[in-house]
């Protein structure tokens, strides 16, 4: 794609409507997987819990070597691994777990500064309970993926990799 510092050409395209992330490298599809982004359609104003559109790239991966299940609050590991039990016990939680790839906007005005910023959006591509719907929007604005498709897709998106959301 051109854009200095990026992760070679592989690319993770987000498609909105189809609710379906892919990873790409060149014309090769590496992963496909179906997500669920913002409950509120697409938008890029803070607090809007809408999922922002354009171009992005991966800015930060945590949870590395963190077995799959883990909760994370504030992007920290609370030390809770999820299961249906954690939950009914914590029915009001936006569960984030697993893995997060933290997003940075490129798109100045659009997706970066002032209230549009996604990271200070705290936009993630993150992992959540299986039981969660896929293929639905129901996410605060975020990309929820299935732990496995996550997993994946985390061993092959390093931090710099573009991200566009369409």
């Amino acid at each position: 794609m051109g854009i200095a510092g990026s992760a070679g050409r592989r690319r993770i395209l987000v498609d909105l409507a189809r609710q379906r992330l892919r990873l790409v490298e060149d014309d090769a599809l590496l992963l496909e997987a179906a997500v669920s982004t913002g409950r509120n359609g697409p938008g890029e104003q803070r607090d809007s819990g809408c999922t922002p559109r354009g171009l992005h790239r991966v800015r930060l991966r945590i949870g590395a070597g963190c077995p799959p299940g883990t909760v994370f609050v504030g992007r920290r590991p609370t030390g809770e691994i999820y299961s249906p039990e954690l939950a009914a016990r914590f029915p009001e939680r936006d569960w984030i777990l697993t893995r997060i790839l933290w997003l940075t906007g490129l798109e100045p005005g659009r997706n970066r500064g002032g209230r549009v910023d996604t990271l200070r959006r705290y936009i993630y591509i993150h992992g959540c309970a299986e039981t969660a719907p896929m293929g639905v929007p129901l996410s605060h604005g975020c990309i929820r993926m299935r732990d496995a498709d996550l997993l994946r897709l985390f061993d092959l998106a390093p931090a710099g990799t573009l991200v566009e959301i369409q």
